[in-house]
């Protein structure tokens, strides 16, 4: 029996991106600026804050905190004589005060005692419920967003599956769980030129022989056949690359953890369409009859031997 093995994972930054198309796919990339950048929401801020990672949204808030306090503290400290039991030209103080007021905490060693500070309480203690409100909300709005963990094969191949060419791709929950109700589609986009002359982006949607799963919970290859039907039908190499073509595919479902909808999608190139090749098999049988997945092998693939090769 082989050994399990974890999958490897590729890590990301700011200077190393995720993205939709492989190294391998330049030629058809477009040039969409700020496309899945979050630093590029910052005419939104309130998708800026959903997208921004947790640090950065964090160090975000405590500046926003800080800043509000030192507001108010600056204020107070303009009429300091009007807070009891602080020391006289403090900052120290008015900041402090500040932020008992902001917080609610009221210890009580100090407190207003002037009209104007009376004003700048009631002010900061409206504004705190606000902040507050804005903060514990947007923490919420990102720790209630439903993130998958789909791997997608990242080739596809084309092979004959009862004596029809089929084109087929890979998928896995990496999650631990079921994803319930999952759809997935895939889609062919190349460039085409109509009788006129005119140039078109076209996409066409690809008939799939099974595009529904009541529970995905291991693995699923998603197929196509290559018939009649298809836009790929007698299509070989060159013609993929003369037109430029992608494929596109999503994947949806209810997340059964959460009971939420997710989503999760991919790209290949035409570069990443292997011919007369197969996916090597991942399911494992025990003798003790059980059976386990190793994903080390989600990816690897093997040539097939068919009349065409």
């Amino acid at each position: 029996m082989l050994p399990l093995r974890p999958f490897p994972r590729r890590k990301y930054s700011r200077k190393n991106p995720p993205s939709a198309y492989s190294s391998n796919k330049f030629w058809i990339k477009f040039n969409i600026e700020g496309l899945d950048a979050w630093y590029h929401h910052w005419r939104e801020p309130y998708h800026l804050l959903l997208n921004i990672p947790w640090k950065y949204f964090i160090i975000l808030m405590s500046i926003f905190y800080l800043v509000l306090n030192g507001g108010f503290a600056l204020a107070y400290f303009l009429g300091i004589d009007g807070i009891e039991n602080a020391v006289e030209g403090s900052f120290r103080d008015a900041f402090f005060f500040s932020v008992h007021t902001f917080s609610t905490i009221g210890y009580g060693n100090m407190y207003p005692t002037s009209l104007y500070t009376h004003i700048l309480v009631t002010v900061e203690a409206f504004v705190s419920l606000l902040g507050i409100a804005l903060i514990t909300g947007l923490a919420f709005a990102r720790f209630s967003q439903s993130n998958a963990k789909i791997l997608f094969s990242n080739v596809v191949v084309v092979l004959p599956y009862n004596n029809v060419p089929t084109l087929m791709l890979r998928v896995s929950n990496q999650r631990k769980n079921y994803i319930l109700e999952a759809k997935i589609r895939l889609y062919l986009m190349w460039d085409e030129v109509s009788k006129e002359g005119n140039f078109f982006r076209r996409v066409h949607e690809l008939k799939l022989l099974r595009d529904y799963s009541p529970t995905l919970a291991m693995t699923w290859t998603v197929m196509h056949p290559i018939d009649e039907n298809s836009p790929l039908f007698e299509v070989n190499l060159d013609t993929l690359k003369r037109k430029k073509a992608m494929l596109l595919t999503s994947l949806s479902g209810i997340d059964e953890s959460i009971t939420q909808t997710m989503y999760a999608r991919s790209s290949y190139g035409f570069r990443d369409i292997l011919w007369d090749h197969q996916f090597q098999d991942v399911i494992y049988h025990t003798p003790d009859g059980h059976r386990y997945i190793d994903l080390s092998f989600f990816h690897r693939t093997k040539p097939v031997e068919t009349e065409r090769s």
